[in-house]
């Protein structure tokens, strides 16, 4: 591992950047953790990190806090609730962009999605095409580590399907086998990324876990966890908004998550083959699982 130098993590608050942070500090290695919220920053005081206070749609904040970085690690957070999804996205890489082009790090590794490569009919992934290509414009060694879709985003189905027995999806069909992975590997790989810092002036990661699995798969392994027989159920396609939007999310997000499963169910979202490489998370979906159904079980 070449000179440490400081290494700067924006979003540390979330799955990702907390592994990321863990992973580097029991290497020793400086780290900067950026929150939105002072209320955040203790936790990784404690670890030893620096902590700074920017919200990433703010340029000037965001140049302090990445100011003599050796490395940034960089992330887009999804305003589910935003009003206008598209619009807030782009807002935030603009910033990221604005204050990365200021302060010139060494190498910047940049958090995202499988089928980040697309241009166009991708919905929520199509963030991340803007984003990629937004920093390759910085004079910086950058990589882009594209996650499949996070084994936590089943979550917010979790409490229905054991309550009802039937666990609704918009992968299509169920029995189609998808890419996942486990948020904490992500950031368990990129923290791998960044301390052997390649120099390459670009270069695409695939994150993945051990296997891939189906939503039958997902189904039949809640069951298993919670003790009762549990069905993965295809939810029809005019039902996804509606569904979306009464888990909690705006309409304007639900549309693009929408759009990308639609991309998605077409085969269009996955590995850009031959293109960079592919490391595998080691969290399989039944670990994940029980994490998130154990969390909800009373103390």
């Amino acid at each position: 591992m070449k000179d440490k130098g400081m290494f700067v993590i924006l979003g540390a608050a979330g799955k990702i950047g907390r592994a990321t942070i863990g992973a580097l500090r029991r290497h020793d290695v400086p780290v900067r953790a950026v929150v939105r919220n002072s209320s955040r920053g203790e936790e990784f005081r404690v670890l030893g990190c620096e902590v700074e206070i920017a919200d990433l749609r703010d340029a000037a904040a965001l140049a302090r806090a990445t100011k003599g970085a050796t490395a940034v690690q960089v992330i887009c957070p999804t305003g589910v609730r935003a009003e206008d999804a598209s619009a807030e996205m782009d807002d935030t890489i603009k910033s990221v962009v604005d204050a990365l082009g200021q302060t010139r790090p060494q190498s910047i590794l940049a958090i995202s999605d499988y089928g980040a490569e697309l241009a166009a009919g991708t919905g929520i992934t199509l963030a991340f095409h803007h984003l990629e290509s937004q920093l390759k414009t910085i004079p910086a060694a950058l990589t882009v580590l594209r996650s499949a879709e996070h084994m936590q985003n089943w979550n917010r189905l979790v409490g229905r399907a054991i309550q009802t027995g039937v666990l609704p999806s918009l992968h299509h069909p169920i029995s189609k086998l998808f890419p996942t992975v486990s948020a904490g590997d992500v950031g368990l790989l990129s923290a791998d990324l960044l301390l052997s810092g390649s120099g390459e002036a670009l270069r695409v990661v695939h994150a993945e876990g051990p296997d891939r699995y189906s939503a039958t798969d997902v189904a039949r392994t809640i069951g298993e966890i919670a003790g009762r027989e549990i069905v993965a159920r295809q939810l029809p396609r005019q039902d996804w908004v509606p569904a979306l939007v009464g888990g909690g999310i705006s309409a304007s997000y639900a549309e693009l998550v929408a759009t990308m499963f639609d991309a998605h169910n077409a085969g269009r979202i996955d590995i850009e083959h031959g293109v960079g490489e592919i490391r595998r998370g080691k969290t399989d979906l039944r670990t994940a699982l029980a994490a998130l159904i154990e969390g909800r079980q009373p103390a």
